[in-house]
């Protein structure tokens, strides 16, 4: 992964040209951030989204949480453009997505990935043509290409040599394995995924989380995660959203998560008996659990 310091210590660079470096790293991320400003969202009478402004981070992995019935999948799918905000913007960088048309808007969802929520694999292709899909779709790499692209992306995640197997072959982790390596083989500056853990034991559930985490820090990917696991929100809440009637009522992360005395949050987080003593036992010892 390229880091500045390591590149100084190699090489000889001037105190002015390692500045311009930072300032470019820092640009670069800058445009691979997603920002919302007042994004408002009614279906008939009922309003779903009531003026929503934050940040999707670069380089972190950002949770969109709340109970059912609080927008958060209403605001993923704005994000993504398959559903239009009665009002306000989305911003990917400098460019105004929601003002974009739809041949306009093709360019950046080129850039983006998606994991869906049962995985959304075709049943009658193979792990690799599964994989393969987007290089057929949107690139006009060679066959051979597209080959070694497909067989990096299934080593990344741990699955090499299921090249030739259907999902129906293998198991529900080794399938969001799958599709996580689908949403990653365009590179993508933006990863976004809905309920990455439905369905997947406590175990298989930590071992995507830590996949989803590490290739987020990697490739300096926006992610955005819609989810109910608590275990996530715990274990890889960079930035949290906490969505609580159509609006949102808490952000921080998952360490602020123990010591916020936001009610909602409270509530929503620590919903058991064990939870709680859990929470309490981990203020007494500093935060840490």
């Amino acid at each position: 992964m390229f880091n500045l310091k390591n590149l100084l210590n190699r090489v000889r660079i001037s105190p002015n040209t390692y500045y311009l470096l930072q300032i470019t790293q820092s640009t670069n991320l800058l445009k691979k951030m997603i920002r919302v400003e007042n994004i408002k969202r009614q279906f008939g009478e009922q309003q779903v989204l009531k003026g929503i402004n934050t940040v999707f981070e670069p380089g972190k992995t950002n949770l969109i949480i709340g109970r059912s019935g609080a927008g958060k999948t209403v605001l993923l799918k704005i994000l993504v453009g398959l559903v239009a905000p009665t009002s306000g913007t989305v911003w990917y960088g400098d460019i105004n997505f929601t003002q974009l048309t739809i041949k306009q808007r093709k360019a950046i969802r080129t850039e983006m990935g998606m994991l869906f929520q049962g995985s959304a694999l075709f049943d009658s292709m193979s792990v690799e043509e599964n994989v393969r899909f987007p290089l057929d779709m949107f690139t006009a790499l060679t066959a051979k290409e597209k080959k070694a692209k497909v067989d990096a992306t299934l080593e990344r995640v741990g699955l090499s040599g299921a090249n030739k197997k259907y999902p129906s072959e293998i198991s529900g982790g080794m399938q969001k394995r799958v599709g996580i390596a689908r949403a990653i083989v365009l590179n993508p500056k933006y990863l976004f995924c809905d309920e990455p853990n439905s369905g997947l034991d406590p175990t298989t559930s930590l071992l995507i989380d830590e996949l989803i985490r590490d290739l987020t820090i990697e490739n300096k990917m926006t992610t955005v995660i819609n989810t109910h696991d608590m275990n996530s929100v715990m274990e890889i809440g960079d930035k949290i959203n906490l969505l609580y009637f159509g609006e949102l009522e808490w952000t921080g992360n998952r360490k602020e998560v123990m010591s916020s005395d936001n009610e909602v949050l409270r509530d929503f987080i620590f919903a058991s008996p064990f939870l709680q003593r859990l929470r309490d036992a981990a203020l007494k010892n500093g935060g840490e659990v």
